[in-house]
């Protein structure tokens, strides 16, 4: 059977993964990339066929029922992560060297870090016991990005640091809101200090538009 596992953007490729495949359990993964003068689409064929990916939703059902795993493979460019749930299944002997624990260790990509964590506080203090994809951007980019804007604070006018919020390349899942509101707030407190114009929260790209993963067109809902 047909299975579609390249997306066209890295929004597709994170999305796909946060949003789809961690709330069905696939938390273990394989992250990779295809060898430089290797054809993808061949690695892909590949993978897909030796560890059984191409199945319908109620073969996928079955093998939950008696205890076997499930994957799923996706591709972004030249990289790729496969991605398992729990049970038996013989990608967990090929691979058991490489095999990680989204829950323990991010899938680190183009800026991004995905990970599956119990939620924090709900609004009415009680603690959310529940899973949930974490989209964040990643911390080492996160800093890049903290001193970038720190040194560019006072130097740049309050149009041009708005543009530079405003194209920031993340889609602003929770995490990013609310790193993207710390970075703002480190450069109103900078501009504060020498007396300068306050930047609004309104400049921020704070609506994240749902794409479709194997196609090049974005949509908003």
């Amino acid at each position: 059977m047909s299975y579609r596992a390249v997306t066209t953007t890295i929004e597709g490729f994170v999305q796909q993964i946060a949003c789809c495949y961690l709330r069905h359990g696939y938390w273990f993964y394989v992250h990779g990339r295809v060898p430089a003068g290797k054809c993808a689409k061949t690695i892909d064929t590949k993978l897909i066929a030796k560890y059984g990916i191409a199945v319908s939703e109620s073969t996928r059902a079955r093998r939950k029922r008696t205890g076997l795993a499930n994957l799923q493979y996706i591709r972004h460019e030249s990289t790729f992560v496969l991605l398992a749930t729990s049970g038996e299944h013989p990608f967990y002997r090929d691979e058991a060297k490489l095999i990680r624990d989204i829950r323990r260790v991010p899938i680190r990509y183009a800026g991004y870090a995905i990970s599956y964590k119990r939620g924090g506080r709900l609004k009415d203090g009680r603690v959310d016991k529940n899973w949930h994809a974490h989209v964040a951007i990643d911390r080492d980019r996160y800093l890049e990005l903290r001193a970038w804007f720190a040194e560019r604070a006072l130097r740049e006018s309050a149009e041009q640091l708005a543009k530079a919020f405003y194209e920031l390349p993340y889609a602003p899942y929770a995490p990013v809101r609310r790193q993207m509101l710390l970075l703002l707030r480190q450069v109103n407190r900078i501009r504060n200090t020498a007396g300068k114009s306050q930047l609004p929260a309104e400049i921020l790209p704070l609506r994240r538009r749902v794409v479709r993963p194997y196609e090049s067109t974005p949509h908003q809902e």
